[in-house]
């Protein structure tokens, strides 16, 4: 399939565009480098190209809120299909600059979905998360669960944008809508290539490890040692973003008239290993594999953290055919990879 993947310079765009490749698919990205590196493109190539022949990745430095641009983008190449990464996504930024959220996460999908539908692709594979859930009722978390109150305007944007994509399908059925909704992605491609590059100060717990482990930061803060927990810190479903990337390539399959697992052509999964760690379990793995210590201390419990959230995720094994394939061990491992080959990162 051609693919258009906007944000592939990002993160878990980087890793997908991976597989992309490796799956056979043709890939072309759009990304504004807000919050991304195009050295990644050129080291996603590299990857790509040791397998095969040379591999040359179609980029453009576009914003998706930028219509006109966009315009030419779709005016040169023919897309079955988008994959969605695109967006702002620091909670705590959320927080601080709600306005700059909705305009860009929501306002930007709108004008690309708009641009997407004139242009006759109407495939489309969101990048959503498990915030949706808010204080999820049950646990572990099914896609039965209902979506609940969001703690910030990032988990809003995402659940907005779910309502607005499911609205649109259920207008226009030629629509392939397919949600993603994301645990917590952590790891790095295995070769240290390619890797997680926050901006600043890292939001995640993984990166904030990793540049304590490289001398970048004095110490981790653990946020509330004080939960429900079985030692107190919080309890998250942490996945490898090799494996994530991989979802959305099973994903792909939701595009064929064949694929008969709804009646509406909307599909939910969550993606997620099924196994809740807490913050120390990740700690203590880390200092096991990579045998670097980490020095933390214990800090007031954050506004809008919950004590546990880990999925089931059944149903992408029974109807995509996917599952987590990488461990704790290998997640601590290549993110310790990637950080000690890159300490400054791209």
């Amino acid at each position: 399939m051609n693919i258009l993947v906007t944000g592939g310079a990002g993160f878990i765009g980087s890793h997908t565009l991976i597989e992309l490749y490796k799956a056979g698919h043709i890939a072309v990205v759009i990304d504004n480098l807000s919050n991304s590196h195009p050295e990644a493109l050129n080291r996603v190539a590299e990857i790509v190209g040791s397998r095969q022949q040379a591999v040359s990745i179609p980029f453009y430095k576009v914003d998706i809120r930028d219509r006109d641009a966009l315009e030419k983008v779709f005016s040169k190449h023919h897309f079955d299909a988008c994959i969605h990464f695109a967006g702002l996504k620091a909670v705590g930024e959320s927080v601080e600059k709600p306005w700059e959220y909705y305009e860009n996460n929501i306002g930007g999908t709108l004008t690309l979905v708009d641009v997407m539908r004139r242009h006759g692709c109407k495939n489309v594979i969101f990048s959503s998360s498990a915030t949706v859930y808010g204080d999820p009722v049950e646990i572990p978390i099914t896609e039965n669960c209902p979506k609940g109150q969001c703690t910030n305007p990032y988990g809003w944007t995402k659940s907005m944008l779910e309502q607005i994509l499911m609205d649109m399908q259920k207008a226009d059925s030629e629509w392939t809508v397919v949600l993603l909704r994301y645990f917590n992605p952590v790891g790095a491609h295995p070769s240290g290539r390619i890797g997680e590059n926050p901006n600043g100060i890292p939001n995640n717990l993984m990166p904030y490890i990793t540049q304590v482990a490289v001398g970048k930061r004095k110490e981790l803060g653990v946020f509330g040692n004080d939960y429900p927990t079985p030692d107190g810190t919080g309890v998250r479903d942490y996945i490898h973003v090799c494996d994530l990337a991989n979802a959305h390539v099973a994903a792909l399959q939701c595009f064929s008239q064949d694929f008969k697992h709804s009646d509406n052509r909307t599909f939910i999964y969550n993606v997620g290993t099924g196994n809740g760690y807490s913050v120390l379990d990740m700690v203590n793995a880390f200092v096991r594999v990579n045998g670097v210590d980490i020095p933390y201390s214990i800090k007031p419990r954050r506004a809008g953290d919950i004590a546990t959230c880990y999925c089931n995720p059944s149903k992408a094994k029974s109807e995509l055919g996917w599952q987590a394939k990488y461990g704790i061990d290998d997640m601590v491992r290549d993110s310790w990879n990637w950080q000690r080959q890159n300490p400054e990162g791209y």
